[in-house]
């Protein structure tokens, strides 16, 4: 056995409610990917050290088209049974109080890349739900209960499980209350797992945020009653301002190649200690069965590891690379993400002119439609963006460029457009919590070709372009403070986009690369 040093988070940028499973000799782990397409990202290691990047699951037509910010694709579920692959996954539609629009799925695979099933609808009642297949083959569905009638703003009422017949494929029978909820509140994230005589029922609570859980209960039946831990909370930085990971919960369960038990959780590393641009992230620490069968993280304490230990059955090193390039030769690179629409050919060309993305426009940038942004997800606080493009607008209305996006009320933009006077030009336009304004910097555009690049450093974000390869790099402009591009439940996103107000799909831009550099100087 040898001991391997880990710093959290292991899954950096936006990567959050983190569902980890083991099949065979792979590990699994599956993130939300909220309004972002394909949907729900799914990570593999042999080890718990090193995880790379391997598939996205929803890569059907999903329905995303108009959903709020916030929304759509929640806390996916894998398990493992019957020689097949069950994914869970909530689509949530609106989260505007009292009530919640949220609709729970389930596909399945013999594959984890897939193809899955069709979707098979499951319940409304709440989100994040998940599926236990238990030993007598019974298969049983759990989810966090929404009651409208709470006075509270969250209005999550605890847990609820019904049985799912597979045959039938839907749910069938009683449905139980199997937890109230502690008083924490905000129950949410439900895991079964069997260990000895018990079932343990994980669960995530105090919200998403500062106050942001890991609560245990266990019960000998599977129905209930469940007993709580005497010691709740299990994990939480609540009570730990100056620890580097904060909002630490929403935990799923695994064990170690060497017999050892690892619970993944959710994390936030807050920027300047104000605020994590990068989104809610996924990390991971050792958990121990205590004497009398409780769960306990193994350093004794119940805070979230900046560095931990995994136990592996060979020598290892961790390695994070957040780098990208794509130079766009035959097909996109599978890391690409798009807003609430898959990034495919009818409007990411690859084929009118090769070795080129082209991008046609789309609707503006707060659209929650049809949005032509192609993004990934920013991976460190201190990283440079760089591409080539070309671009002909003919109206103020026409724009493409760099894009640095959190949503549709918070975003950087460094475009090429058309003024009247000067013909093509390149501006910087920000619009931070909704209010939107234009920097006064207009640089005329002659040539055909542009080379673009930013770079952001902490919460300042610097603008440079040149008129061909050979060419200094020079300023375009300069925003001190970036930290509005934090928030909500998604982190920041950075990619190319092509917009036009005056008609539909009126005009595109060519890109003939992208490329991503981290630069954070500590893992």
């Amino acid at each position: 056995m040898w001991e391997t040093k880990v710093k959290n988070p292991i899954l950096r940028g936006f990567n959050p409610d983190p569902n980890i499973l083991k099949v065979g000799d792979m590990y699994y782990i599956a993130v939300s990917s909220f309004e972002w397409l394909p949907g729900v990202r799914v990570y593999n290691s042999k080890d718990l050290v090193n995880w790379q990047y391997l598939t996205d699951i929803l890569t059907h037509e999903v329905n995303l088209k108009g959903n709020p910010e916030g929304c759509s694709i929640w806390a996916p579920q894998l398990s493992y049974a019957d020689g097949l692959f069950y994914c869970i996954y909530t689509d949530v539609k609106s989260t505007q109080r009292p009530f919640k629009d949220s609709h729970n799925y389930l596909i399945t695979s013999s594959s984890i890349t897939g193809p899955w099933s069709e979707p098979i609808y499951m319940n409304s009642s709440g989100f994040d739900p998940s599926l236990f297949h238990d030993k007598d083959g019974r298969k049983w569905f759990l989810n966090e209960i929404w009651d409208y009638r709470m006075t509270t703003g969250n209005k999550s009422a605890g847990i609820v499980m019904q049985e799912y017949d597979a045959q039938k494929e839907s749910l069938v029978g009683q449905v139980y209350k199997i937890f109230d909820g502690t008083s924490l509140a905000k129950t949410e994230a439900p895991h079964i797992y069997r260990h000895g005589e018990y079932y343990y029922l994980i669960t995530a609570e105090g919200g998403t945020g500062h106050d942001h859980s890991v609560t245990i209960c266990r019960s000998k039946t599977i129905t209930g009653p469940y007993d709580l831990d005497p010691n709740y909370p299990m994990l939480t930085a609540s009570d730990q301002p100056q620890s580097p990971l904060q909002c630490s919960g929403h935990a799923s369960l695994v064990q170690g190649p060497t017999g050892d038990w690892y619970i993944a959780y959710l994390c936030t590393r807050p920027l300047l200690g104000k605020a994590a641009i990068l989104g809610r992230e996924t990390a991971i620490q050792e958990v121990v069965w205590t004497e009398d069968g409780w769960l306990r993280l193994a350093n004794g304490t119940t805070a979230p590891e900046k560095e931990t230990i995994v136990k592996t059955l060979e020598p290892d090193q961790q390695k994070i690379n957040t780098g990208f390039l794509d130079d766009f030769n035959e097909s996109l690179l599978p890391e690409w993400n798009a807003l609430r629409i898959m990034p495919d050919s009818s409007w990411c060309d690859l084929a009118s002119r090769p070795g080129y993305l082209r991008l046609i426009s789309g609707e503006s940038p707060q659209s929650t439609f049809e949005h032509h942004l192609l993004a990934i997800r920013q991976k460190d606080f201190h990283f440079i963006v760089t591409t080539k493009m070309t671009f002909n607008p003919q109206t103020y209305n026409q724009m493409a460029g760099v894009l640095l996006f959190l949503n549709s009320r918070n975003y950087l933009y460094m475009y090429v457009t058309h003024d009247e006077e000067l013909g093509k030009v390149l501006r910087i336009s920000k619009s931070a919590g909704g209010i939107f304004t234009l920097s006064d910097v207009i640089v005329p555009i002659a040539n055909e070709e542009l080379c673009l690049k930013v770079e952001v450093d902490g919460a300042v974000a610097k603008f440079y372009y040149r008129r061909s390869d050979i060419e200094n790099w020079k300023q375009l402009g300069e925003i001190q403070d970036v930290l509005f591009l934090a928030g909500g439940f998604t982190g920041n996103f950075v990619g190319l986009a092509c917009h036009d107000m005056d008609r539909k799909a009126g005009c595109f831009a060519e890109f003939s690369y992208f490329e991503y550099q981290g630069l954070d100087q500590t893992l």
